[in-house]
């Protein structure tokens, strides 16, 4: 039975990734999160360890090691800002990473994680769980069977969060990254997956709830916009409805609305038969979100529709 340790367990990403450690038929043996409220633990693994002190933590760790009990993966649910350090102590613990994105928050970092990679034969794999949804795939396949560099993109991701969100970590630059990063680097990496390597970018819009921009890729143009803000959802939403998403391509939507919930016990299914996604494939999508926080803000042509009413 694989061995795995969670750093994070209190999160909301958390549940996600005890799922899919039971799914993949693994045994989480130790979480450790600052906060106590982890009952949800009782669903999955009533029997794990936990702490809530990491110096515990890491002694606990070691100890099994030394029994020859070592753990096999360190799943990372953390704040971003941890991120970089959690996964630099799981390596030197002798495990393999599973990260959460975004994997850092500035592309330098990544320089320091490979390097400690080759120091301890381990490896780092993060969750990018929208490179494995079916209807990314096939768009995919659909771009890369095509010799067109001209296709129009639109994305758009509103996922409304309430006063808390501000208080928290989450609302912290120098912890979160900022919007485009917490809420949207996965989205980042789906198009530099999809219609290729990023090239250029400007920025449109940035404050507190909401970002806009436009990327030139490869094989199009696309014109994003991120919100936290309640506000900018569309009008015709079902009643309670808190999260939009949408990509069209050439004006044609893209349905991937459903689909979600099952995708990171596929990145560890993914991850175990050993084609988990290496510091090398997050690279392109760390250096667009860092570089969004120091971009001058231009209103240039081509500003996405939601993001236009927020611009003076």
């Amino acid at each position: 039975m694989t061995n795995f340790a969670l750093i994070g367990a209190g999160g909301y990403i958390a549940p996600r990734h005890m799922r899919a450690i039971k799914s993949v038929g693994g045994d989480l043996v130790v979480a450790l999160d600052p906060k106590d409220s982890v009952g949800i633990m009782d669903s999955y693994f009533p029997d794990a360890h936990f702490f809530v002190e990491f110096e515990r933590f890491d002694r606990h760790i070691d100890k099994l090691r030394r029994a020859g009990k070592a753990i096999d993966y360190v799943a990372i649910c953390s704040p971003n800002y941890l991120h970089d350090a959690h996964c630099r102590f799981g390596l030197r613990a002798g495990s393999d990473v599973i990260c959460e994105k975004p994997l850092v928050l500035n592309p330098w970092n990544l320089d320091g994680l490979a390097e400690i990679e080759r120091e301890t034969n381990r490896r780092i794999s993060t969750i990018l769980q929208l490179r494995l949804h079916p209807a990314i795939q096939q768009l995919k396949a659909e771009i890369d069977a095509s010799r067109r560099t001209d296709y129009e993109v639109v994305l758009t991701y509103i996922t409304s969060r309430g006063r808390w969100y501000h208080s928290s970590w989450k609302g912290d630059d120098g912890k979160a990254g900022g919007v485009a990063t917490n809420i949207g680097i996965h989205f980042f990496d789906m198009v530099a997956y999809v219609f290729g390597g990023i090239e250029s970018q400007t920025l449109q819009l940035r404050d507190d709830n909401r970002a806009a921009g436009i990327l030139r890729c490869k094989k199009g143009q696309v014109r994003w916009f991120l919100s936290i803000d309640r506000n900018d959802l569309p009008a015709d939403l079902k009643p309670g409805q808190a999260t939009f998403r949408s990509i069209t391509v050439d004006g044609r939507e893209i349905e991937f609305s459903e689909g979600f919930t099952d995708l990171h016990t596929r990145s560890y299914e993914e991850i175990l038969a050993g084609r988990g996604f290496a510091i090398e494939t997050v690279r392109p999508s760390v250096e667009v979100a860092s570089a969004i926080r120091k971009l001058s803000l231009t209103s240039s042509g081509g500003v996405h529709d939601f993001a236009r009413r927020h611009l003076t």
